[in-house]
């Protein structure tokens, strides 16, 4: 028995040990963030197709590529960089760059948005605007029927709170000196600054001295509807007329089409460009039309009259008194300003508009004090309709 046993532990010792191999299973907590990989890769798989079926392939794409912009794009890829105005009118263009860009000009004569024309109303002036709580009244109510901009001394520097329509309306200007070639440089600075609004149609040239004679609907829609640009241009024989003439301007201008005309005027946009792209007779007025020629009577109105005589009305609509005599009309202070004053302004005259006769001749007129500015709030809206 013993050997018996002992042989059987001996059989039992010398066995191999039998080598147990246990399967390694997985953690639970990898299984479950594989399983829910596997359910948001499910889930953005379906919401991908229901997107394609749905909206297209493109829509997808596009979400993506809008938060990427191309380095070489800006705004003057959008239409709104042609149509909308300059944010600020102070730049830093020369003046051949500035008329340079202002004679661009559409071929198309269908604008591809809604344009509503305006007028611009250019005010050329040595520094203050005396007047304008009068403007203020006059434009109150029009917004987007009208823009402004000012052309004074450049050491000017203009205060007007926000609220007014000559906050931030100066152009950059130089020095121009009645009588002499700096003065047509400044109108046609104005007019250069102001072609850069593609809204603006009509352009009208005042002064500080000047006023409206009506109210802004009714001096729009005279302007709006007038086949012609109210510039004067009149054949003068006389000493201050064909007597300024000078020969060396010949070919360009012969004496047969030298023109005379007040410096105040209004043309249209067509006009207005030809002004500020003029390199055929600008040089032989500068060098050829000095004081005692005095080229801002002379200049616009006869260069207008040989490019596009039969746009021109050929007549002013801003009034003045030369009765008093001298170089310059009479200048109205307080006492002046009664409703018999006006009386005389609107009565009395005979014009053609639109070839028929008016009554209606002028829209503004010139030249009054500062004195004059508190008596003329207090009659407007009465005489003059705002």
């Amino acid at each position: 028995m013993q050997t018996r046993f002992g042989s059987v532990g001996s059989l039992e010792e010398g066995k191999e040990p039998a080598v147990t191999t246990r399967s390694k299973t997985p953690p639970l907590r990898v299984l479950q963030l594989f399983g829910l990989f596997l359910a948001l890769c499910m889930a953005f798989f379906m919401i991908s197709i229901y997107t394609i079926r749905h909206f297209g392939a493109y829509s997808v794409i596009a979400t993506v590529k809008s938060n990427i912009v191309p380095c070489d794009e800006d705004e003057t890829t959008s239409l709104d960089h042609w149509r909308k105005p300059p944010s600020n009118l102070l730049h830093s263009m020369s003046d051949e760059e500035l008329l340079w860009r202002a004679s661009f000009m559409p071929r198309i004569k269908k604008y591809p948005f809604n344009r509503v024309p305006k007028i611009a109303f250019m005010f050329l002036t040595k520094g203050p605007l005396p007047l304008s709580p009068v403007w203020e009244r006059f434009f109150d109510g029009h917004q987007g029927l009208y823009s402004v901009y000012v052309h004074s001394l450049p050491s000017f520097d203009a205060e007007f709170p926000p609220s007014s329509v000559f906050y931030r309306r100066q152009i950059p200007s130089q020095v121009s000196e009645w009588g002499k070639m700096s003065m047509c440089d400044a109108e046609r600075r104005l007019l250069a600054n102001a072609l850069l609004d593609i809204s603006n149609e009509w352009f009208i040239l005042l002064s500080e001295s000047c006023i409206p004679l009506y109210n802004f609907s009714v001096i729009y829609h005279y302007i709006k509807k007038s086949k012609y640009s109210f510039i004067g241009a009149f054949d003068d024989p006389g000493p201050h007329g064909q007597g300024r003439y000078n020969e060396s301007m010949a070919p360009e201008v012969n004496l047969t089409q030298w023109r005379k005309g007040s410096q105040w005027f209004e043309i249209n946009r067509k006009l207005a460009v030809n002004l500020v792209e003029d390199i055929t007779y600008y040089p032989k007025f500068e060098q050829f039309c000095r004081p005692a020629c005095y080229v801002d009577e002379h200049y616009f109105p006869t260069m207008l009259t040989i490019q596009a005589s039969n746009l021109l009305a050929n007549r002013s609509i801003t009034w003045v008194d030369w009765s008093r005599g001298g170089a310059h009309p009479a200048t109205f202070g307080s006492a002046d300003i009664t409703e018999e004053f006006f009386t005389r302004i609107y009565e009395g005259h005979e014009c053609r508009y639109n070839d028929q006769p008016s009554s209606i001749c002028f829209l503004f007129a010139r030249k009054f004090a500062p004195s004059a500015l508190e008596p003329l709030l207090q009659i407007a809206p009465k005489v003059l309709g705002f």
